[in-house]
């Protein structure tokens, strides 16, 4: 089979690669276009032209292959000036996750610009959302840049002065972030914010709520964990700056697959001990553990115990609306094995009254479109199936010795 051709990392119209190329460039138009999306949709028509109205592809968010904005039109019209020097951010995400992931990935420019700028300019994901900015999204740049001002374009821009730097973060290859990157994140964010916390923490996603997915006995992880002298962090709770205190404090550090670890990785040290229990089969938690590892020096220990898998609407597919029942017999020996418990600890598996009251008490059952999924009830099976093999076997073995024992 022929191999695909090897990517130029300098050519723009490609994925960003860790390894640097274009995602480590800067490109400075004088008065550009900005062209934020006009429909609410997973890829855009939207971001920079030159003042020409060519397109500048460095400005593009990519996810995995593909970039999600694409050339626009040149606007008719373009009713907005902004005078002066500005930083492009690209895409201004609502979600946590995808604010952090993506929304910040060219911020590192701020640690190899000359001389002061205006502020950083977005577009919004959504267009009915505006000019908006987040509290939780303001206080990530100050965390970064004490002060810095930020636009959102909400119609077409002429932008005086704009630095386009390439995108340094991201989904894909590119969750590794480039060199440029981490060492800005390092340098920079959250310098200001002492360790202040407890040695062992557990960040929960048990308070979310239905609407972002989790893990099905949950709250009975966090009483295992409480008796191991975990203390149970719901982050979603309590400021950034008190999130990275509670991160940069604690020696293990153990977390539902989710949003909380990009940011802990960004403030996380090689000596601190990480565990990452998965909720779901989606391959985001790879990516998770792949941006843990580069921006820590430290490999996750990643723990797959979903003992099976609830699904949104019949033919669901796993993604991060999705939760994932777990098995604690599997992760107390993980957590033993990896040194976050006690060697000895032995946690029993749910029996299946157990499971079910579970379900109850989370209100998947008055959410009334979970359905387990068809690979893992499957699997569950065939693991019941190996376990009753194992114990006649060994009730056989036991009764071999016993007779003889009376032989002899």
């Amino acid at each position: 089979m022929a191999q695909a051709p090897e990517l130029d990392p300098n050519d723009p119209t490609t994925q960003p690669q860790p390894g640097g190329g274009w995602s480590e460039g800067l490109t400075t138009l004088n008065n550009a276009i900005v062209v934020p999306p006009t429909v609410s949709d997973f890829t855009q028509e939207a971001g920079v032209l030159y003042s020409d109205g060519r397109y500048c592809p460095q400005g593009a968010l990519w996810r995995r292959y593909r970039p999600l904005t694409t050339e626009p039109p040149v606007p008719d019209d373009v009713p907005e000036t902004l005078s002066g020097r500005w930083l492009w951010g690209g895409v201004l995400w609502a979600h946590f996750g995808h604010f952090l992931v993506e929304s910040t990935a060219r911020l590192w420019a701020l640690n190899h610009i000359d001389g002061p700028i205006d502020g950083v300019l977005f577009i919004p994901k959504r267009p009915r959302v505006g000019d908006q900015v987040r509290g939780f999204q303001r206080d990530f740049i100050d965390l970064m840049h004490p002060g810095l001002p930020i636009h959102v374009a909400t119609d077409p821009t002429r932008v005086e002065e704009l630095i386009v730097p390439g995108q340094g973060f991201g989904l894909g290859p590119i969750i590794q972030g480039t060199q440029k990157f981490r060492d800005a994140i390092h340098a920079g964010f959250g310098k200001t914010v002492d360790p202040d916390g407890p040695s062992k923490l557990y960040i929960s996603r048990s308070a979310l709520g239905l609407g972002k997915g989790g893990m099905l006995g949950e709250e009975r992880l966090e009483d295992l964990l409480r008796a191991e002298g975990y203390d149970v962090f719901h982050p979603e709770k309590y400021s950034l700056e008190t999130q990275l205190a509670r991160y940069k404090a604690a020696s293990h550090v153990i977390a539902a697959d989710g949003s909380a670890l990009h940011l802990y990785a960004m403030v996380g040290r090689p000596d601190q001990k990480v565990a990452m229990i998965l909720r779901r089969k989606a391959g985001a938690a790879n990516m998770l553990a792949t941006n843990v590892a580069h921006f820590c020096a430290s490999e996750p220990l990643v723990i797959d115990a979903l003992y099976t898998e609830w699904l949104r609407g019949e033919g669901g597919k796993s993604n991060r609306l999705s939760f994932g029942e777990l098995d604690h017999a599997v992760i107390g020996r993980d957590l033993a094995m990896g040194g976050f418990v006690r060697p000895d600890v032995d946690w029993p598996r749910a029996t299946d009254a157990e499971r079910a009251q579970m379900f109850r008490d989370k209100g998947l059952d008055q959410a009334g479109d979970f359905v387990e999924s068809e690979e893992y009830r499957k699997r569950r099976r065939r693991i019941m199936r190996q376990e009753r093999r194992a114990r006649r076997v060994a009730r056989e073995d036991g009764a071999d010795q016993t007779a003889e024992i009376k032989v002899s």
